[in-house]
């Protein structure tokens, strides 16, 4: 069993302090999505409850759009889980933070494990200082907090906001997605499962009538499957960094 324990507060300081810059930039996008929110009829008080139960912006963002659409219920869910099955390889990457935990911790860390946090560990890591359990949850904290407030002001005051389009809001959220892709590039052996990923996404958007949001389940599976079937030489450093823990 490994407790959160006094060590390890200056492990969660710094996943916070490392955090506020991505922090920033998900308030920016978070009040975007509460205006958005607000369009589906959603006030304040029930966009702050989805943000601390759901916790998942783009799939959010991806079932508040279907609603908005005239999709009903049914649909936007399925639209969001769909967008959400990436989670399930971001979890099971953590299976060494979370092994030996309480239940609470490792629901803890599975909440708050989310696309920045997750990356910003690795990429923490990847420079050559610490980042475990303490440091995932200290930024995922820092992170869930600043999407509450915002998407819950951007929902309680959407009447008095412009729209997020015109003021650019709408940007922040691609803005933000391309600094994690900064941070989780490693070397030119990415490259290949990169574009396979982009291929498969851009060829099931393009083949299929299906929902938009399974492409991204195609690309997560079709990067995975030619990242495993690669040599693995040259990872030796990068898995060695890797296992550093906080």
């Amino acid at each position: 069993m490994k407790p959160i324990h006094g060590d390890t507060a200056s492990a969660f300081k710094a996943g916070m302090i490392d955090g506020l810059p991505l922090a920033a930039g998900v308030a920016i996008y978070g009040i975007a999505f509460g205006i958005l929110a607000a369009r589906a009829d959603l006030g304040g008080i029930g966009t702050g409850i989805m943000g601390a139960v759901v916790f998942a912006g783009s799939s959010q963002i991806v079932s508040v759009e279907r609603l908005i659409a005239g999709a009903g219920p049914i649909t936007a869910l399925v639209a969001g889980l769909a967008l959400n099955l990436r989670l399930i390889l971001i979890t099971a990457s953590l299976r060494d933070e979370l092994a030996g935990r309480p239940p609470w911790q490792v629901l803890l860390g599975i909440h708050l494990a989310s696309d920045e946090s997750w990356s910003l560990m690795h990429a923490t890591r990847a420079r050559g200082r610490p980042a475990g359990f303490a440091y995932l949850v200290g930024a995922g904290s820092g992170l869930f907090l600043a999407w509450i407030a915002a998407t819950t002001s951007g929902a309680m005051f959407a009447q008095q906001l412009a729209d997020p389009q015109a003021l650019g809001l709408d940007f922040a959220f691609v803005a933000a997605f391309i600094a994690i892709l900064r941070n989780l590039w490693r070397d030119h052996d990415d490259l290949l499962p990169w574009v396979a990923s982009v291929l498969a996404s851009g060829m099931f958007v393009l083949t299929t009538g299906i929902e938009p949001s399974w492409a991204l389940v195609a690309g997560g599976i079709a990067g995975a499957l030619t990242a495993a079937l690669m040599p693995q030489k040259g990872r030796q450093a990068q898995t060695t960094a890797d296992g550093v823990h906080g």
